[in-house]
């Protein structure tokens, strides 16, 4: 699996920092080689179509956040039925997203990666207003608080996670209580703050053919 995440990053050309902490490090398999997968000769070629660069944008997207197909897809489609209803239809797909549970769990610093965080919510960890909640996908709103399970704290995982959060700044939508361990969403996330790595308005293009 790692090294499969590695080698999405060769491909797309670039560092999408699917491992968290790790591809900070001299360990990171992206910086020792960039290369493209596969045979020197099939590396080479010609500018890249319209196309392609569209396609290679809305795979850096999607692999960035660890959404499948139909779950990118239905974000982006349900982004593309705004259009004219909201003001930048590109900040309103990346807010959706941003706003996922294990994205929120992320960011928050509970995990070094979004593959983590989602594990850790599918596997009951946390409660959001005071209820459980195991869903990835749940859509974190304004005034809601999330918080990890008393009966989970003790758990070295947390324990760990605990130290971890110390030296985390979560971003401006959320505020991170350290010593509760306890996120609460008090806005929206903001697309320049999250800066994701692609071309939003390409990635509409794509599903727009």
């Amino acid at each position: 699996m790692q090294y499969d995440q590695c080698k999405t990053c060769r491909r797309l050309g670039q560092k999408l920092f699917l491992k968290g902490d790790r591809c900070l490090s001299g360990k990171c398999a992206f910086a020792r080689n960039s290369n493209t997968p596969g045979p020197a000769r099939k590396r080479k070629g010609g500018s890249m179509s319209d196309y392609k660069r569209s396609l290679v944008e809305k795979q850096a997207l999607k692999k960035w956040y660890g959404l499948s197909e139909k779950q990118f897809k239905a974000y982006v489609q349900e982004a593309l039925a705004k259009m004219g209803k909201v003001e930048n239809i590109s900040a309103e797909l990346i807010k959706e997203i941003e706003k996922r549970f294990d994205n929120v769990i992320f960011r928050a610093g509970f995990a070094q990666s979004r593959a983590g965080a989602r594990q850790m919510v599918s596997h009951g960890n946390f409660i959001v207003n005071g209820k459980p909640v195991n869903i990835p996908s749940y859509n974190v709103k304004k005034g809601d608080v999330i918080e990890v399970k008393e009966t989970k704290k003790k758990n070295n995982l947390f324990k760990s996670v605990a130290e971890i959060i110390k030296k985390k700044e979560a971003p401006a939508w959320l505020v991170l209580n350290k010593e509760k361990m306890e996120v609460k969403a008090i806005g929206d996330p903001d697309l320049l703050e999250v800066n994701p790595p692609a071309e939003i308005s390409l990635i509409f293009e794509f599903y727009s053919r």
